[in-house]
């Protein structure tokens, strides 16, 4: 290590050299493994007269939640103590209460929200130039191509992100639209849309069909984007695209986990992650419905949740599962404090859409609009440079997701949406009317909701092999 670490516990260095055992393997090379035991050092220094072996979790929680209010505190930084301190005293110590400790919740929370992160991109104003992290030395060419078309063409990108939201498409179509006409610039070689034509048009979408090989429904997406940037942003009518071959359209059947793999795999779930996704399962919601539930939208005593803006801009009301009501009123209860705590210091405060914020400009530091699943981390909003707490990143839950299903041991691949899956597939099943299922999860047409009615047709069909008859 090149120098020996300023704060000793008992045990002295086989306690230092233990630990950078466990650590070694999670840095990049010695200098990062300097800053992560430099993170145990520091945690130590803060609490010099407690024995290691004396700590206790809300010692340790406490401690986070002061790293998490100061704005001098970058994630990485947050993320480095937390993975620290889980190896000092979860695997080196091996305390019991470290083992129960939630280190993925503190984890996650190290990952704040970006400036393009669906929750907060619509707010961002109209710039000359669409807002993109600057492109550091060394990252893929095409990252830096694609930004040299965006400022050679900020005023069509401008003009394009304005009629999306005057239309009031999802942030989701917008970054896609705006993504898919720069990729098409850029694979003409950066030409003016204005000197592109149909054959242009025909001519990128055949190549991500035939050479790129992508989704019927991804060549979709492209499509309708360059048809909206000709027809309502540059005002020209395309004519029939008849050389365009379309990407052949798969028919996938969802992966549905069986009643005993969900019970499996929430098993292996502990702490806020646990929580989160027994209510995918036990409601139907969407991974980003789930962690933008606001406080408001839980209604106890009607023993429903209301999810707002769904998919489609559409409110629809899920059932609040029994078995939730007093994990849920005692997390709530966890979230109030830290709300107080915020409250305290002047920075209880979260995003509001922009609408709701000029109307009712004291909204966001009301109890009932904070978010269900705060993060443990107070981060800077990238359009106002406001210290505010917004939700727990969705790669948290994602990732312990399929951390659970790989150590369950099951042999499918498993993720968020899976839990959403199952729990209309297990509707259908238990006997609920189709209808029902269709209003729950929010569908449309009942089409879509019709693809879990495979369930019925059990050993393909309904039909008995012949190989049992023998």
């Amino acid at each position: 290590m090149g120098r020996q670490p300023v704060c000793a516990p008992s045990g002295g260095d086989h306690f230092w050299d233990r630990l950078i055992d466990c650590l070694r393997p999670r840095a990049r090379d010695d200098e990062d493994l300097r800053w992560y035991v430099r993170r145990v050092e520091r945690y130590l220094a803060a609490h010099p007269e407690v024995p290691l072996a004396q700590h206790r979790a809300g010692d340790v929680a406490a401690w986070f939640d002061e790293m998490g209010r100061s704005d001098r505190v970058t994630g990485q930084q947050f993320h480095q103590a937390v993975v620290a301190l889980q190896a000092c005293f979860a695997e080196v110590l091996g305390l019991d209460w470290a083992l129960r400790f939630d280190w993925d919740y503190w984890q996650a929370s190290a990952r704040a929200l970006g400036r393009r992160h669906p929750t907060i991109a619509r707010d961002s104003p109209l710039p000359g130039t669409p807002p993109h992290r600057p492109v550091r030395s060394g990252r893929a060419p095409a990252i830096a191509a694609l930004r040299e078309v965006r400022e050679r063409h900020a005023a069509v990108l401008r003009s394009l992100l304005g009629e999306i939201r005057r239309r009031a498409y999802s942030i989701r179509t917008e970054q896609a639209y705006e993504q898919w006409v720069c990729r098409f610039l850029l694979h003409h070689g950066n030409a003016a849309p204005t000197a592109l034509g149909a054959e242009h048009v025909v001519d990128y979408l055949n190549f991500l069909a035939a050479e790129r090989r992508v989704a019927a429904r991804t060549q979709s997406q492209a499509l309708n984007a360059l048809v909206f940037l000709y027809t309502q942003v540059l005002n020209v009518e395309l004519p029939e695209l008849n050389a365009l071959v379309r990407a052949k359209v798969s028919k996938r059947l969802p992966v549905v986990l069986s009643i005993e793999q969900v019970r499996t795999l929430l098993a292996h779930m502990q702490g806020r992650h646990a929580l989160m996704a027994r209510l995918l399962y036990g409601t139907g919601m969407r991974l980003m419905e789930c962690v933008r539930l606001r406080v408001k939208d839980v209604d106890f005593d009607y023993r429903q949740i209301v999810v707002r803006d769904g998919k489609g801009a559409k409110d629809r009301v899920v059932p609040l599962p029994d078995a939730l009501r007093a994990p849920i009123t005692v997390h709530l209860g966890e979230v109030r404090e830290l709300f107080a705590r915020d409250r305290a210091e002047g920075v209880a405060e979260v995003y509001m859409p922009p609408a709701l914020a000029r109307k009712y400009p004291a909204a966001g530091r009301e109890w009932y609009w904070q978010y269900v699943f705060p993060s443990a981390r107070l981060s800077l909003d990238p359009r106002t440079l406001k210290s505010r707490r917004h939700h727990l990143h969705e790669s948290g839950l994602q990732k312990a997701v399929r951390r659970a299903a790989h150590a369950a041991g099951l042999p499918k691949v498993v993720n968020c949406h899976t839990l959403r899956h199952s729990f209309a597939t297990h509707l259908i099943e238990s006997g609920s009317d189709i209808r029902t299922v269709q209003e729950l999860l929010g569908h449309a047409d009942v089409s879509t909701t019709m693809i879990y009615t495979h369930v019925l047709n059990r050993g393909g069909r309904g039909v008995k092999s012949p190989l049992d008859r023998l």
